[in-house]
């Protein structure tokens, strides 16, 4: 083989190479998002990170004597949170909803009437999340992109419906279980005790729930002397280039 075929075969081996690396690196970032963990659909339950931050949220879908309180107590700590709310709960309560957002929380989808998502259609699935969507959106403006299943009930089905709309899907790692009325004290120890609590943590609770506003003031502060800084999930959950692990923990590639 003389010099300039063996040149010649050279420069086409490099191109073959060259354009297949590029290929490579396309298709990495194109499949930059998996919520699939042996073969089942995982929500966010908490994420990974080295900052001692985490989000604390409530499901509103009954009762707004609190929500005022609340929203004042988290003004105080200057504190961002995130509210999931449910389509009655948002027509039932219009100036709340404008005022949570005007304070700077995040707002949620809880689906349009509460029901069992896991036991829907498709097509039910994707109304039950676009009715609350459109309300939200057509009274404040703002288009939401955090979705928490009512019961915390899902499938593979949930969360690849919610997703086809531009939804994450979330839960939680630390239950407050203040719907259950055991009392303030009850609250602020399990939430700052639990075992799950870390960096990344996602808080459950209920502004409708009996003992939450007066619980909130010391848990905010206890949780704050222990280290912590609160984050709306806007702000905590990853985009983009992350994966899951089995126990739901969002994980940055």
């Amino acid at each position: 083989m003389n010099k300039a075929s063996f040149l010649k075969k050279a420069c086409i081996c490099l191109s073959v190479f060259l354009c297949l690396f590029a290929l490579f690196l396309k298709l990495k970032d194109e499949i930059t998002v998996s919520n699939t963990v042996n073969g089942r659909e995982l929500p966010i339950y908490c994420v990974q990170t080295d900052e001692k931050k985490i989000a604390l949220t409530f499901d509103a879908a009954w009762g707004n004597e609190d929500t005022a309180k609340i929203l004042e107590i988290l003004r105080k700590h200057n504190v961002h949170v995130t509210f999931f709310m449910t389509g009655g709960w948002v027509e039932s309560y219009p100036e709340d909803v404008k005022a949570i957002l005007a304070d700077g929380h995040d707002l949620g989808n809880h689906s349009e009437n509460h029901k069992n998502m896991s036991q829907l259609s498709d097509g039910e699935c994707r109304e039950e999340l676009q009715k609350v969507h459109d309300k939200v959106k057509n009274l404040t403006g703002y288009d939401m992109f955090l979705f928490r299943p009512p019961y915390g009930d899902y499938d593979n089905h949930v969360i690849t419906n919610a997703r086809a709309l531009g939804y994450y899907t979330i839960q939680w790692d630390v239950d407050s279980l203040d719907w259950k009325d055991y009392g303030v004290n009850d609250i602020i120890d399990r939430v700052c005790n639990h075992k799950a609590l870390g960096n990344g943590s996602i808080i459950l609770c209920h502004n409708g729930a009996k003992y939450t506003a007066e619980a909130l003031d010391t848990l905010i502060a206890r949780l704050k002397e222990s280290g912590y800084t609160f984050v709306p999930l806007s702000e905590l959950i990853y985009r983009d280039h992350y994966h899951m692990n089995t126990e739901g923990r969002q994980i940055q590639d």
